[in-house]
């Protein structure tokens, strides 16, 4: 841990995985079960995870910045039999107790309170030898869908036998080349896909974890040099804040241990990148994925300085396909949908709909972006999911910030939608139609964008708030979003 300096041994993780998987057992769950952890970067997130994927669980991992209904809301509709959260959250934890749906059992760490028992204490006394039936289990991890609630998306869990490689796993290992000397730095939220994932395949190779607990762009230097980091994972936006340090700053640390820079979850633009690659060297990796696990893309440094702005080429587990609205692939360089063949299967949790429409005629799946195909097969994203905000990394959907605000008693009507952000690329935008026009104005905003924060974690909240008379609606109801959208890209 990067701020205490705490450290877990392999022997240390793999006593505890066993406690708890003996847990999970003692209280009756089985394969194909589910928990949910609600937890900051803590000490004891990988000894749950390790604990639920050798018990063959599903488990969700929830971000602990959201406020207490959002948490709730994913708790009962993964339906978790266990939830595990932190004595750094009992406020929260006292906001959605009593409306849990499925009675699951409750534990703290660093901590107890009403209706959470100690977690410590009750794998204390398990065994630490390995549960008779292990098998691998799976995250089931929540992205947002466009109704403003987010969907679970669950992935079928592993077959082969505890201890065997996946596929998941070799394709990391093999195109990073993680092994039993890798340091990794981790400076995002482990709830995170990325980072999830990233750091349990390099404690499944042996390497070591370097967990910041928070962000900060010269903390993440100064680790590199300290720990001889050699990889590490990022978003576009802490490119950003790093390239925005001091030039002395940035040039006081030692980073000539550091490998492979991997980086994904947004668009990144072209100048950062290039910066980034002078200054580090070619060591900076792109790939093009989502949580739904359906197919990636991957491009090295050297790629993409010959392909600016491209996300890489498929893997090779995959192809990529260009539909347009009917289905019909697309020639070279025309702009449609993004499909893929042969990646991972997928369903959004209990949302047929949704599901159904992740997939094209063939079966083949989309994660709902835009872009293209050039001649050499790279791809290149021109649009993303409809109307999705990207903030710092963090997928943000405007019909849950809609939903928050349109409650309000002085609110008509309401469109969200992203801007530009230089830092995060993205930032909430809201335009509101008042009830009374005469309103409008710098303490409207305030109160509106105070309501939100109380109703939605902050990130989803707008920054600023423009009014209008009248929202650009078709008489259908339909909400022409890309009108206002675009005049505040144009005009940026």
């Amino acid at each position: 841990m990067a701020e205490s300096g705490q450290t877990i041994s392999y022997g240390e993780l793999e006593d505890d995985s066993n406690r708890i998987a003996h847990l999970f057992r003692s209280l009756g769950l089985q394969r194909g079960d589910s928990i949910a952890l609600c937890l900051e970067n803590h000490p004891a997130f990988f000894k749950i995870c390790w604990g639920a994927m050798r018990s063959g669980l599903y488990f969700t991992a929830i971000s602990y910045r959201l406020q207490a209904d959002e948490v709730e809301y994913i708790i009962n509709d993964c339906g978790a039999k266990v939830l595990i959260t932190s004595a750094h959250l009992t406020e929260t934890f006292h906001g959605f107790r009593e409306k849990l749906r499925n009675n699951p059992n409750c534990y703290m760490v660093d901590g107890t309170t009403a209706g959470a028992e100690s977690f410590e204490a009750a794998i204390r006394e398990q065994p630490t030898t390995q549960i008779s039936d292990q098998s691998y289990g799976q995250s089931l991890l929540y992205s947002s869908g466009t109704t403003g609630r987010p969907k679970g998306v669950k992935k079928p869990l592993p077959t082969m036998a505890w201890g065997e490689p996946d596929p998941v796993y070799l394709s990391r290992t093999t195109r990073y080349g993680f092994n039993e000397d890798s340091v990794y730095l981790s400076p995002a939220p482990l709830y995170h896909a990325a980072p999830l994932g990233f750091t349990m395949t390099v404690l499944r190779d042996g390497g070591v974890c370097v967990v910041m607990e928070h962000y900060d762009s010269e903390r993440a230097l100064e680790l590199i040099e300290r720990h001889r980091v050699t990889h590490s994972q990022w978003v576009p936006t802490m490119f950003v804040r790093m390239l925005k340090l001091p030039e002395d700053v940035r040039h006081r640390y030692r980073l000539d241990s550091h490998r492979v820079a991997i980086h994904a979850a947004a668009p990144c633009p072209v100048t950062v990148k290039e910066q980034m690659i002078d200054w580090w060297g070619p060591i900076i990796y792109e790939y093009y994925a989502g949580t739904e696990g359906n197919g990636s893309t991957t491009i090295t440094s050297e790629e993409w300085l010959q392909h600016k702005g491209s996300v890489g080429r498929p893997s090779a587990e995959c192809k990529v396909h260009i539909l347009d609205d009917d289905g019909k692939e697309l020639p070279t360089g025309e702009a449609g949908g993004v499909y893929f063949e042969g990646g991972g299967k997928f369903e959004y949790l209990g949302d047929e709909t949704k599901t159904s429409a992740s997939r094209s005629q063939e079966g083949w799946t989309t994660l709902g972006d835009i872009g293209y195909l050039d001649e050499d097969g790279y791809l290149y994203l021109t649009d993303r999911k409809s109307f999705m905000i990207i903030s710092g990394g963090v997928n943000i959907y405007p019909q849950e910030t809609e939903n928050a605000l349109i409650t309000h008693p002085r609110v008509m009507d309401v469109a969200v939608f992203g801007i530009p952000n230089e830092e995060f690329g993205e930032e909430v935008k809201a335009v509101v139609q008042p009830v009374d026009m005469a309103d409008a104005g710098p303490a409207l905003e305030a109160e509106l964008i105070a309501y939100a924060r109380e109703k939605i974690s902050h990130i989803k909240c707008p920054r600023t708030i423009d009014f209008m008379e009248a929202l650009p609606r078709h008489p259908t109801g339909k909400l022409y979003k890309r009108l206002l959208k675009d005049k505040y890209w144009e005009a940026s």
